[in-house]
């Protein structure tokens, strides 16, 4: 072999030992990144994980806070259902008190005019309480017949009035504020 041949060969071999040689740091590069974007991806991971963890406690206690909120406004509702009408039986006390002394005194003397007068003014006092709670009393005779605001029980001849009016009440109705609390019971002329 010549000396240009194996210069050439030798040449040839380092060629490839360099290629070698490149390749092998690339692998290793590449080996290196991997390990590198593998390092990473664990490190996302578990900040992933604690998140996770963060939101799930987090959804615990709001899930906890709601279950109690949902406990506390249902105490808090049957406690006002329970004692709702305190303010009202407060207010109609002073009315009870009268009717019995009304009945002291009437037991006493006998005096059934004075009762009569009594029972009237303890009357007039409980309606007035019950308005100043928005009850409000309904006027149906010459109105014509609403079945929202009348329950007819018998309908009549009527000279006076047309047909279709409300002649006759037997059972007052009433409103509460804007609400009917009870139809008036009517006799309707026909």
């Amino acid at each position: 072999m010549s000396t240009k041949e194996q210069h050439q060969e030798g040449t040839e071999a380092a060629a490839e030992e360099v290629k070698v040689t490149e390749a092998e740091e690339m692998s290793g590069e590449a080996v290196q990144q991997e390990d590198e974007q593998v390092d990473e991806a664990d490190v996302r991971y578990v900040e992933l994980q604690k998140q996770v963890e963060d939101n799930h406690q987090k959804y615990l206690r709001a899930q906890a806070d709601f279950d109690n909120f949902r406990r506390r406004t249902m105490r808090e509702k049957e406690e006002l259902g329970k004692y709702a009408s305190m303010k009202l039986i407060t207010e109609l006390l002073p009315t009870v008190d009268n009717f019995d002394r009304a009945m002291a005194a009437t037991s006493e003397n006998g005096d059934y005019e004075s009762l009569a007068k009594g029972i009237d003014m303890i009357f007039r006092q409980l309606m007035q309480t019950l308005e100043q709670e928005g009850l409000k009393g309904m006027n149906a005779v010459g109105e014509p017949f609403n079945p929202e605001f009348h329950q007819a029980i018998m309908q009549v001849e009527s000279d006076e009035y047309e047909e279709g009016i409300v002649v006759e009440e037997v059972q007052k109705g009433y409103m509460l504020k804007d609400k009917v609390l009870r139809p008036a019971m009517v006799k309707v002329s026909g």
